[in-house]
């Protein structure tokens, strides 16, 4: 059956007034895109505190040395570990503050015996950034930090790297085609293209042989999502056939989703991946009807709740089915890491904020990998709050590989899929 032009476009102004469940209860307006730090920066809230006193600035230090390991502490760890983040910028300040959370509830949960963590703040300008980074390798064994990839590629390009640092943006934060981050670099970030790579293997592996429409917006995100479970499909030796919707805001084009339904019955691919956030995929859904035999897969956007909220929203029957890539901090409330650690605390009664929990999860298994190389384990996996982390500081350059966890909408709710009935 084909949807008129009337129903889709009717389902859009009727999904204006459906939407409003899933937003944060915030004094600021959310955020256009998602905070994973794949973005080029990050847009979010200003910071409400005042900003602080400024890094001292210290003279450039010596290059890395991979065959140094870190000063040890009586104990056997190493005792210094800096926390470097843009605490003073109006643009990165609230996420930083919520890594930082996340950082020290871990820290304060595992203290290690002869450890110590001092938070080094910087703020927008270049020269801030790199003064704070200098400060922190003059003082500390181990830097973890800066946050967003424009801060990272500075760094990297900039800096000198003579103590083991650990930043919190992605390895392409030097853009697609660079070189790799300089040794004495590991990259933890959350990435929207790993999770639709790792979209891409579920997929191929339910479905496989299948041909893949890969559905994205203009969107910077959703492009790099889209290119990225495209060319790990053709890896596979599979069919795709990537599109790009036109959108307004969060609403996609009427005309060109009628087209696209029409293009989906007529060509029945095997499955249709969506780099797309949770508002559009439910136009999609919609207007694809519900009993599509069609499967969809998506990144951690299209799961835009927290965890703990999900009991008090309305629930999203039209997205049942969808699959899609999230933290185990999102979807597994059993997992031991999860159970262990603190949740990020907010006023009482306001909505979480999805993605600034999956920061907080970042700055929690950021202690975890920062206490395992201070103890001098340059490989180890961890079962964490972001994933299962495969490290390697050993190498040159670092290698670093994150493992997140399956989600479905079952019922109107996303649930892990290990659990579906």
């Amino acid at each position: 059956m084909l949807w008129d032009f009337g129903k889709i476009a009717g389902f859009a102004a009727l999904l204006a007034m459906l939407c409003a469940p899933v937003q944060a209860n915030t004094s600021a307006a959310a955020p256009h895109a998602p905070l994973l730090l794949a973005q080029n920066d990050i847009t979010i809230f200003p910071r409400g505190a005042e900003p602080s006193a400024g890094a001292a600035q210290t003279e450039p230090v010596p290059q890395f040395d991979p065959q140094v390991q870190p000063q040890a502490a009586p104990g056997g760890a190493a005792s210094r570990i800096a926390l470097v983040l843009p605490l003073r910028s109006e643009a990165l300040g609230r996420a930083a503050g919520v890594v930082r959370a996340g950082f020290m509830a871990s820290y304060e949960r595992d203290r290690e015996a002869g450890m110590q963590v001092e938070v080094v703040e910087s703020g927008d300008a270049p020269e801030q950034v790199l003064e704070a980074y200098q400060a922190a390798t003059a003082k500390a064994d181990i830097v973890v930090g800066p946050l967003s990839r424009s801060e990272v590629a500075l760094v990297a390009q900039r800096a000198a790297i003579a103590k083991p640092t650990i930043v919190l943006s992605s390895n392409d934060a030097l853009g697609e085609g660079a070189a790799s981050l300089p040794s004495g670099m590991l990259a933890i970030g959350l990435s929207v293209e790993d999770e639709a790579r790792q979209a891409a293997r579920w997929a191929a592996r339910e479905i496989p042989g299948g041909k893949a429409f890969v559905i994205a917006t203009g969107i910077a995100w959703q492009q790099r999502a889209g290119r990225a479970f495209a060319q790990q499909w053709e890896r596979m030796g599979l069919r795709q056939e990537s599109m790009m919707l036109s959108a307004a805001g969060n609403f996609l084009d009427p005309n060109a989703m009628l087209q696209l339904i029409r293009r989906i019955q007529a060509e029945r691919p095997a499955l249709v991946f969506v780099a797309l956030d949770m508002v559009q995929t439910r136009q999609l859904r919609e207007a694809l009807g519900t009993d599509s035999e069609i499967a969809m897969y998506g990144t951690s956007q299209v799961n835009p709740v927290a965890l703990p909220d999900w009991a008090a929203v309305q629930p999203f029957p039209v997205m049942n089915g969808v699959r899609l890539i999230d933290l185990p901090w999102q979807l597994l409330p059993d997992h031991p890491a999860v159970m262990a650690t603190p949740r990020l605390t907010v006023e009482p009664g306001q909505a979480r904020s999805a993605d600034l929990e999956r920061l907080y999860a970042l700055g929690v298994d950021a202690w975890r990998v920062a206490r395992e190389v201070a103890l001098g384990r340059t490989r180890f996996t961890l079962d964490g709050v972001t994933g299962k982390l495969d490290v390697d500081f050993a190498g040159t350059p670092a290698r670093f590989e994150r493992v997140e966890a399956q989600g479905v909408y079952q019922d109107g709710v996303v649930v892990p899929f290990a659990a579906v009935r």
